[in-house]
């Protein structure tokens, strides 16, 4: 008998579970594992899983966008190298360090978004609550980590993650359309340096129509090359002590240009 999941978490749940025990082999070295848990949330795997698991987030993100779970999964099983390097870069920058040792978090717990809301226009804080709300999306809807066998580079992806809706913001793009992610994607390639942001860089762009992809080749990607390598890491921005600031200049203090041009 068929039975139809309806709760998305439950669905969430199962779609990445059934692929780890598809692939959970006995004792082998592709099938070791540690059973220690380094952070609350983290699944040990073994290297196998991960590779299925990168396999088969990657199909359902390309299959369904939307599943905002399988391109977290995808983040997490390929992006090892690129996030030691990013942490890498954290230790080297003195801001990178201070939040490495605050572990600051991004959600309506630690963030006054009643405060924001009542700074002047043109702060930083204001518009992001302006972003947020014409949006219609809260700070807290960010997928935790849970498959990364290293407890600071857990960190470290979870602060690409929460630092997602600032970087739409300062990037330009003021809304969550599907153009917009592929452009910020783009930003987030270069900057960063995810496998992840890649692929969906590079093979989400078919869902556009050939005008929007005329302008995304015209337009953002070149943008994208020249402002990703030029701005400071944004890893390397403490966001949270800057809201008062106007946002004009908090672009120029870390670099970063806008996009000319928004899909």
């Amino acid at each position: 008998m068929h039975v139809t999941v309806r709760n998305p978490a439950i669905r969430k749940l199962n779609t990445v579970q059934h692929i780890k025990r598809c692939f959970n082999s006995g004792s082998d070295q592709l099938g070791s594992v540690s059973s220690e848990v380094l952070y609350a949330g983290h699944e040990p795997t073994t290297l196998l899983q991960r590779c299925a698991l990168a396999v088969g987030s990657a199909l359902m993100g390309l299959k369904e966008p939307t599943r905002s779970d399988m391109i977290a999964v995808l983040g997490e099983t390929t992006g090892h190298s690129a996030l030691r390097n990013l942490h890498q870069q954290m230790i080297c920058d003195s801001v990178g360090q201070q939040i490495l040792r605050e572990r600051p978090l991004v959600n309506s717990t630690s963030i006054n978004m009643e405060y924001l809301r009542s700074l002047p226009n043109g702060t930083f804080g204001k518009e992001y609550t302006k972003f947020m709300d014409g949006c219609n999306i809260s700070a807290d809807t960010r997928d935790p980590v849970r498959f990364l066998d290293h407890e600071e580079l857990a960190y470290v992806m979870l602060r690409y993650r929460q630092i997602h809706d600032f970087t739409h913001l300062l990037t330009g793009f003021p809304s969550v359309s599907v153009q917009n992610e592929i452009a910020v994607k783009w930003f987030e390639m270069v900057h960063f340096g995810l496998p992840m942001c890649a692929l969906a860089a590079i093979f989400a762009p078919v869902r556009l129509s050939s005008s929007e992809r005329a302008i995304l080749q015209r337009n953002i990607i070149p943008w994208a090359l020249y402002a990703g390598y030029r701005s400071k890491l944004l890893l390397n921005v403490y966001f949270e002590k800057h809201f008062e600031q106007n946002i004009d200049e908090f672009r120029t203090d870390i670099g970063l240009i806008p996009s000319p041009c928004i899909l």
